[in-house]
């Protein structure tokens, strides 16, 4: 937690150990009181104070992102490889006429295209940065930007603005291409973002995205088609939309194998370089069609802003943006992002934030060597003998069995000296199974 230290000042930072200490011992619903009582502060200290950090606190979440986000890229990605930013929403379901920025979205957890299901709640959108851990043979992703989308009638209400879903992403995507400088970013996500919010007028990074199947494609223009004089083309001549290339027999499939969503599988592809104008502009991209033969789906369409990438290149980084859903189920069902109780703006805006770091930071952590010490070890479970790597839910219970022996008010068994308690464990030789809580 050290690394989001230089945006904290030294009192907001003790309240933010304490805070993160009690919010990863809490097994039930997690809430800032709860985590006083987990920790055994609640008798000690008085539960505003760590109220005001969210409230009242001059610390910025944007901040704390930054800091994350070069230590992930620092720790987990190698100088040369390109980093990936995932980007999407996820509906936090609240209930309460006085928490801010509440309103009814649409669940699409729920829904089908048939039954659309709503929901009051908040909706973040949220930005990720994928990454390979030592522990785990899938992708990762962990949070590091948050924006909290408010829907048109809740904006009226308050006499806001209104910012749709993909300007909150762009925004997002532009401060960390910009924090990034230099390095090759590829931004993947699905057909939600994958438009001319994010790809218009965008060069500090590689989108790859999913599109519709009946979208307009056209060939970039050639210099016999521009004109003498008057406005030069911008697009070429017009191209079979992605359907009509599925059903074309003058084009054969392509096949190929790939390890895409943790399992070899064949691939059936139909490939063509154009512009998607409406969404890139007149940038030239790979679009790829593959056949899906099980499911209610026939085909996916992909776009990639660089022409020259390979297919196999495009479906695996496109891929790896599912782990971003895997983040949102652990983040709610296991750290409690949706829990909290927050009706302050500023509360609001801070806290669920707070547990997206939080989720990130373990991962960190339990990456920088833990994974491999007594303290990762899984419970036994006979029935269970071929599982391999370990999930969030390890994680976390390593970071339990720490904590628990830490008394969070102590300068001596703070969080600055922690990794002492830690080597104390790992050479002790003790079973971290019986210091499990």
């Amino acid at each position: 937690m050290e690394v989001i230290q230089p945006a904290l000042t030294r009192p907001g930072f003790r309240n933010a150990w304490v805070v993160f200490a009690g919010w990863v011992m809490t097994r039930g619903t997690h809430a800032v009181t709860q985590s006083l009582v987990e920790t055994d502060v609640a008798r000690r200290v008085h539960h505003e104070r760590f109220h005001r950090f969210f409230s009242r606190g001059t610390w910025d979440p944007d901040r704390v992102g930054r800091l994350l986000l070069e230590r992930v890229v620092a720790r987990l990605i190698g100088p040369d490889e390109r980093i990936v930013l995932a980007l999407d929403d996820t509906l936090a379901a609240k209930k309460g006429e006085a928490v801010w920025g509440i309103g009814s979205h649409l669940d699409a957890v729920r829904s089908t295209k048939k039954l659309r299901v709503f929901c009051f709640g908040h909706v973040w959108v949220v930005l990720s940065v994928v990454v390979s851990v030592p522990f785990s043979s899938r992708r990762w992703a962990l949070p590091v930007l948050f924006r909290l989308y408010r829907n048109k009638k809740e904006c009226e209400k308050r006499g806001q603005p209104y910012r749709k879903k993909t300007d909150l992403g762009r925004e997002m995507v532009d401060l960390a291409v910009g924090w990034l400088g230099a390095r090759k970013v590829d931004v993947v996500t699905d057909s939600a973002y994958c438009n001319d919010t994010l790809m218009g007028d965008f060069k500090g990074a590689t989108v790859i995205g999913a599109i519709r199947p009946d979208a307009v494609l056209t060939a970039a223009p050639t210099k016999a088609e521009q004109k003498k004089t008057g406005r030069r083309r911008v697009r070429g001549k017009l191209l079979p939309k992605p359907e009509n290339l599925f059903d074309d027999a003058r084009r054969p499939w392509q096949t190929m194998k790939a390890t895409l969503y943790g399992r070899r599988t064949t691939v059936h592809y139909k490939t063509i370089v154009a512009q998607w104008y409406r969404g890139a502009g007149v940038q030239v991209g790979r679009v790829v069609i593959v056949r899906v033969d099980d499911g209610k789906l026939r085909m996916r369409v992909f776009f990639c802003a660089d022409a020259e990438r390979q297919v196999d290149d495009i479906l695996l980084t496109y891929s790896w943006r599912w782990s971003l859903e895997v983040s949102f189920k652990d983040l709610k069902q296991l750290l409690g992002f949706a829990d909290s109780s927050a009706r302050k703006q500023e509360s609001v805006e801070r806290m669920a934030p707070f547990v997206g770091y939080a989720y990130t930071m373990l991962v960190l952590w339990f990456a920088d060597g833990i994974w491999s010490t007594p303290l990762a070890a899984p419970p036994i479970r006979p029935w269970y003998p071929h599982r391999k790597h370990a999930s969030f839910a390890d994680v976390l219970r390593a970071a339990q069995r720490v904590i628990h022996s830490a008394d969070v008010l102590d300068p001596a068994r703070d969080i600055n000296n922690l990794h002492h308690l830690r080597d104390d464990l790992r050479n002790s030789g003790v079973s971290a199974n019986s210091r499990a809580a």
